[in-house]
């Protein structure tokens, strides 16, 4: 049996598009046929080589999807062949399986617990959950990073009451999520904001309060119209050092909270004041929203369905396999929400 994959073999390169042969299955392993893939910023910096040193290469990509499981290898009790799933880099039940090699021309080619750009993987029992009946497979693959990062930023860590007031810096897939979630749990005072102006027109017509970032000073105008002390809290997701920094400014000054799930490239540092954490301000980073994903995917599944969240709003970019490379330029530019993989699709 083959797949297709599409491997990362130098940094800075384009993606190739490699056919596989796919090796017996190992213990805790599960043989997935991929419905839908999304990809990530954190698989930008992959690509682009700004995690520092690749010791990998060459390796194939990708940390959320969903699909339809084809097999399973020994001492898998979770899923089973017919199962749909949802693919996801945040570690859940089952076992920690080896991860895969595959052989091309005589090389080898790495692979994590989970990879997804490609017709078929090879993921750890750990990294697969049973898909919710509610959710339609196409919907499904935001669960498995963007959705339940910035949901789980919201409902796990900062937990804002109705009456809180909360900024979204970056409204990319996981800010726009928590953008989402907020909206679904009664948030009143929503303040969405990005230099794209499509991304900040959907924020305005989901329900937020949507400013356009032109400038760090027309941000700091701007807020301060809104919220003259500063905001209880900010979810930073812009993915930039400076963005961080201006996140922890437009928090309150003696309580405010920020919360960040952005990545910065490797060796950038942050410079904040101390004297404002000595007074109350804090600052903390997020690890995936702090999912349990075996717990809170249903439940997220299901806050979503009754809420009557339109989920599909951050998925209207759709790309072939064969597609990826033209997909990760536009979205290294920063002209797609959340570009979405159609692995299998002509």
């Amino acid at each position: 049996m083959k797949m297709t994959a599409a491997v990362l073999e130098q940094c800075g390169q384009p993606l190739q598009l490699i056919e596989l042969d796919i090796p017996p299955l190992q213990r805790g392993q599960v043989l997935v046929k991929i419905a839908y893939s999304a990809i990530c910023r954190s698989q930008l910096m992959e690509i682009g080589g700004h995690r520092g040193p690749d010791k990998w290469l060459p390796h194939l990509l990708g940390h959320e999807a969903s699909g339809t499981v084809v097999d399973v290898g020994a001492d898998v009790t979770k899923v089973a062949t017919g199962d749909d799933v949802i693919l996801t880099w945040i570690k859940s039940s089952g076992i920690e399986a080896d991860t895969p090699q595959y052989r091309h021309n005589q090389k080898t080619i790495n692979a994590g617990p989970i990879t997804t750009f490609s017709t078929y993987s090879i993921v750890s029992e750990n990294r697969v959950v049973p898909k919710p009946n509610q959710l339609d497979m196409d919907v499904a693959v935001l669960f498995g990073c963007a959705l339940a990062t910035g949901s789980g930023m919201v409902l796990n860590e900062l937990r804002p009451e109705a009456t809180d007031s909360v900024i979204v810096l970056g409204l990319g897939g996981i800010g726009m999520s928590a953008v989402l979630a907020l909206l679904a749990t009664g948030v009143r005072q929503i303040l969405a904001i990005d230099t794209d102006s499509q991304k900040v027109e959907l924020a305005s017509s989901l329900g937020a309060t949507a400013i356009h970032y032109e400038s760090e000073e027309s941000v700091l105008a701007a807020v301060s119209d809104y919220l003259p002390d500063g905001a209880d809290f900010c979810i930073e997701a812009a993915g930039s050092t400076r963005t961080i920094e201006l996140g922890f400014s437009l928090i309150k000054a003696r309580s405010g909270a920020l919360l960040f799930a952005s990545h910065p490239p490797a060796g950038q540092h942050i410079s904040i004041d101390p004297h404002q954490l000595i007074t109350g301000k804090k600052i903390s980073g997020s690890w995936g929203g702090g999912i349990a994903p075996d717990i809170d995917i249903p439940k997220l599944a299901q806050l979503f369905t009754e809420a009557e969240i339109p989920l599909a709003t951050l998925m209207a970019d759709k790309f072939s396999l064969r597609e990826i490379n033209v997909a990760i330029d536009l979205f290294t530019e920063g002209k797609l929400l959340r570009p979405i993989l159609l692995p299998n699709s002509s």
